[in-house]
């Protein structure tokens, strides 16, 4: 009898001991922690464009919607560099084959740099007929032109820092990254301060800050790969049976990302069609979702990293704990988030654009943005933990199915001219359908796999 009254609050406080601390969680925030300034360096640029374009005019804001969505579908299509590159290196690196992980990082270099290059091309390429697929109409059409233009040399740089920063993840180090990532963005802020504000320039300014510290950080990268290939004697050389096998191995991310992307692109052409305010205010809640989900994923960049560790090194039980506890301090991450934007909504629309129209959307905006943390910490985690695994076949087909399904509803909403609400609704779904994926996988042990 006395032991029944007093095992219950013990049994409670265990748990909650469990939840609080864990022996994965100096792992997870060696990696999250730095590897949070790294993920969000390109939408942070945008962002930092965004706040400061807002008060040149809506047509100007207007204009860096369209031209920041097709710059960063090109970030979300080859962001596979970063992701594969990751958890490739990581399992080398838990199996100890350091030399390897060297040599894949190499020639992930130069995938970057002929994928970097292609992209550009075909951008400058299609870039009208993009914009005009995307909406894009008058003076806001001719400032993303513009925008665009100057972007377009940076792109080849933007590549290197992925390929770059996904191989020091492989190897548990995201404190170069990080560095790295600060130096570039303190360098955008500063130049585009002196041209915009200090000495009146426009868009064209804007996007030539972000080159400048995109040709920097991605000259930084190659330099400390190639260091690191020199020190495990690995092969400096273009090898392209090396490139074949990356590229296939990156094919289900692209599909990912494709499809990924593709749904936010749309989402996009439907806000443009609602008016220049509407799709002002939807590039706002846009790059605030995009920041924070990168900020969310983050424990991602662990997950990959750890996951493909422990199972490189054979160790299912760990790479399963480690994920677990990944899932839980994501949620909880989403949560904060979420709850902070929700109660500075009115000063965060205020802070992007002094047009009354524009701020009062981006608030009821902020407010779905704000709601959707939790679930958009839990979907991260899982996504990146599954790639660390490599469970990269799975990952492309879910996402596909999901991304149909995303763009019946949009079409639907284009066609019956639905508002801004409806349209963040959809994102939600969108958002819900791919947790209810990922967690069918999760919950099985098909995704795990040992070895290098």
């Amino acid at each position: 009898m006395n032991g029944s009254p007093t095992s219950a609050p013990v049994d409670s406080r265990g748990r909650w001991r469990r939840l609080l601390r864990s022996r994965h969680d100096g792992d997870i925030a060696r990696l999250a922690v730095p590897a949070l300034g790294t993920l969000v360096a390109e939408p942070l640029y945008v962002l930092v464009d965004t706040a400061i374009v807002g008060r040149l005019g809506t047509d100007q804001l207007a204009g860096l919607a369209l031209a920041s969505t097709v710059l960063l579908t090109a970030h979300a299509l080859l962001i596979f560099l970063a992701y594969g590159t990751t958890s490739t290196v990581a399992r080398l690196m838990g199996a100890g084959r350091e030399s390897d992980a060297a040599r894949q990082s190499v020639q992930g270099l130069w995938l970057a740099v002929l994928l970097g290059t292609a992209a550009a091309v075909t951008i400058a390429m299609t870039r009208e007929p993009i914009l005009d697929l995307l909406g894009g109409q008058g003076q806001a059409r001719r400032e993303a032109l513009i925008y665009l233009d100057i972007s377009l040399i940076g792109l080849p740089f933007m590549m290197l820092v992925l390929a770059g920063s996904g191989a020091f993840n492989g190897r548990q180090d995201t404190r170069t990254p990080l560095l790295i990532a600060v130096a570039g963005a303190v360098l955008n802020l500063v130049v585009e301060l002196i041209l915009i504000p200090g000495l009146g320039y426009g868009i064209g300014a804007s996007a030539l800050s972000t080159v400048v510290a995109q040709i920097l950080t991605g000259t930084v990268f190659v330099a400390a790969v190639v260091r690191w290939g020199r020190s495990q004697s690995a092969a400096l050389g273009l090898h392209w049976p090396s490139i074949r096998r990356l590229t296939a191995a990156g094919r289900p991310l692209i599909v990912r990302a494709v499809a990924l992307r593709g749904s936010f692109t749309l989402s996009a052409a439907v806000a443009a069609r609602i008016g220049v305010a509407e799709l002002a205010a939807y590039q706002i809640g846009i790059q605030i979702w995009a920041t924070l989900a990168l900020a969310l994923d983050a424990v991602a960049i662990a997950g990959q990293a750890l996951t493909g560790k422990w199972l490189g090194a054979g160790n299912a039980d760990r790479a399963r704990g480690a994920a677990r506890r990944m899932i839980e301090i994501d949620i909880a991450v989403g949560a904060v988030a979420g709850l902070a934007v929700l109660l500075f909504r009115d000063e965060l629309a205020r802070a992007f654009s002094p047009d009354p129209a524009v701020i009062a959307a981006t608030a009821a905006g902020l407010i779905w943005v704000a709601v959707t943390q939790p679930l958009n910490g839990y979907v991260f985690a899982l996504d990146g933990i599954l790639i660390g695994a490599g469970d990269l076949r799975y990952l492309g087909r879910t996402m596909a199915v999901t991304a149909v399904v995303f763009t019946l509803l949009a079409l639907v909403l284009m066609w019956t001219e639905q508002g801004l609400n409806r349209l963040w609704a959809a994102l939600v779904l969108f958002m819900t359908l791919r947790a209810v994926a990922l967690w069918a996988r999760w919950r099985t042990d098909r995704w795990i796999v040992l070895g290098a």
